[in-house]
C-alpha cells in the first residue's frame, strides 16, 4: 500500500475528494443526469441515495462510524450533514487526532462506497463489522508505514486506545 506524504492512501484521498465534492455517481446524481436509474437506496430502499444518506444517515453506514468513533473520539451528536463531518476532522485538539481522524474518514468514505457497489454490482453485502475489519487492517498498515514520520510515531497508539 502506496502512502502520500501525508499519510493519505491515494485511492482514500481521491474518493473522498469526489465525495467532498458531491461527484460520486449515486443514483440521485445519476438521475438528476436522465439516466432511468432507481432514486432509493440499494440497502434501505427507503430514500434517495445521496452522498449525506450512503455516507451519514443511512444505518449501515452509522453502524461502521460507531466502531471507528471507539477508536478515534466520537463527536458529541452524530453527523446530520457532510459539513459536520468535516468539521469534527478539523475539530481534534491536536496534530495527530486530526490526522488520525481525517485518514480514518476517507478509510470510511473508500470502504463504503466499495460496499455499495459491491452489493449493487455482485450482490455480496459484508457485515459492518468486516468492513470495520478492513478499515482497521488499513489504518494499522498506514500507520505502521508512516512510522518513522515524527506525526505518526504515537499515532498507533490513538488508533489503539
Amino acid at each position: 500500500m502506496r502512502c502520500g506524504s501525508n499519510g493519505a492512501v491515494p485511492k482514500h484521498a481521491f474518493t473522498m475528494w469526489v465525495a467532498n465534492d458531491d461527484r460520486l455517481p449515486t443514483r440521485s446524481r445519476l438521475a438528476s443526469w436522465g439516466l432511468a436509474v432507481p432514486l432509493t437506496c440499494p440497502f434501505c430502499c427507503a430514500l434517495p441515495e445521496t452522498r449525506d444518506h450512503l455516507f451519514l444517515s443511512w444505518q449501515y453506514s452509522y453502524d461502521v462510524w460507531s466502531l471507528v468513533f471507539a477508536k478515534c473520539s466520537p463527536p458529541s451528536q452524530t453527523f446530520v450533514d457532510w459539513a459536520e463531518l468535516l468539521s469534527w476532522i478539523r475539530s481534534g485538539a491536536s496534530r495527530r487526532k486530526i490526522l488520525l481522524r481525517k485518514l480514518a474518514t476517507q478509510a470510511v468514505i473508500f470502504h463504503l462506497w466499495k460496499q455499495r457497489n459491491n452489493l449493487i454490482h455482485n450482490n455480496a453485502p459484508l457485515p459492518p463489522t468486516s468492513v470495520f475489519r478492513g478499515i482497521d487492517r488499513e489504518m494499522r498498515n498506514i500507520i505502521s508505514a508512516k512510522r518513522s514520520n515524527k506525526l505518526f510515531n504515537s499515532l498507533m497508539l490513538l488508533w489503539l486506545q
